[in-house]
């Protein structure tokens, strides 16, 4: 088992949202919140080349990736800057580097078999609709209808958490089954002075995990190892982020065959797992 580099991006910006999709591309969210700019990429998933290069919506910093489909990137506004609240939606079209459709007033909620299922709030409550992704057209109104509307968004969910994806979790010895797994945390927390939790990926006998040690300056390094745990060996060691104060977490994961490990908080590197 190997973990081979593929390539890396670096615009020495901080790296916001990291989004491959399942049609082989890589869209990238950077911001500046010192400029209040926010940039967008697209990459091919495969060999990294540039698609689409600092590519921004007016009001340059309060937008937002909602989701991605086929080749059209979904953003949305803020209702009010400094608000988390969404408003609008914004089709871009990946190819062309043209808006496809708008409609600022509705709320983008998620996809469901090729429709965009979205709101607008009404003075008593909300009233949902079904799109049309590529024109923005309605094709179905839902009325107050959120039982139907909560039952459609499970169903989006749980078809994208069978998508190939592994997100960390955090170790704990009686949740992981597999004894060879529990035996090298062991050893890692015997070898290292590790401050905090770990947080790990078990994907077959590859296992990836990211910890903070202690250094000699009085301050962490965080470290990110991947081992064969079928010989016991490490094919990954990286310093992730040095000479921290800050735990930081949610600094890799796994879509399918591919490995996402973010450096600091502006280096993605991309490497292909081979079993």
């Amino acid at each position: 088992m190997k973990l081979k580099k593929n390539y890396k991006f670096d615009n020495r910006r901080q790296i916001w949202r990291i989004i491959p999709t399942n049609d082989g591309k890589l869209i990238l969210e950077e911001r500046e919140p010192e400029k209040k700019q926010a940039y967008f990429h697209c990459l091919s998933l495969e060999s990294g080349k540039k698609i689409l290069s600092n590519f921004q919506l007016d009001y340059s910093f309060w937008v937002g990736v909602e989701a991605v489909f086929g080749d059209t990137i979904f953003f949305h506004k803020f209702a009010k800057p400094d608000m988390p609240k969404h408003k609008g939606i914004f089709a871009f079209d990946i190819n062309s580097k043209k808006i496809l459709w708008e409609n600022p007033d509705i709320i983008y909620q998620f996809i469901l078999q090729d429709k965009i299922y979205a709101y607008v709030d009404k003075f008593e409550g909300r009233k949902y609709f079904a799109l049309n992704p590529m024109s923005g057209e309605i094709i179905d109104e839902l009325d107050d209808n959120y039982e139907m509307i909560n039952s459609l968004r499970d169903e989006s969910i749980k078809g994208e958490n069978n998508k190939g994806y592994f997100f960390p979790e955090l170790f704990e010895p009686a949740s992981v089954t597999n004894k060879k797994a529990t035996e090298f945390i062991q050893t890692l927390k015997n070898n290292h002075v590790i401050s905090g939790k770990i947080e790990y990926i078990l994907n077959e006998n590859l296992m990836m995990f990211s910890f903070h040690e202690a250094n000699s300056n009085g301050s962490l390094d965080n470290l990110f190892k991947a081992v064969d745990l079928c010989t016991g060996k490490y094919i990954l060691e990286e310093v992730i982020n040095k000479e921290t104060g800050m735990f930081f977490t949610d600094s890799f994961f796994v879509k399918d065959d591919l490995l996402f490990l973010l450096f600091g908080k502006s280096r993605l590197v991309v490497y292909r797992i081979l079993y």
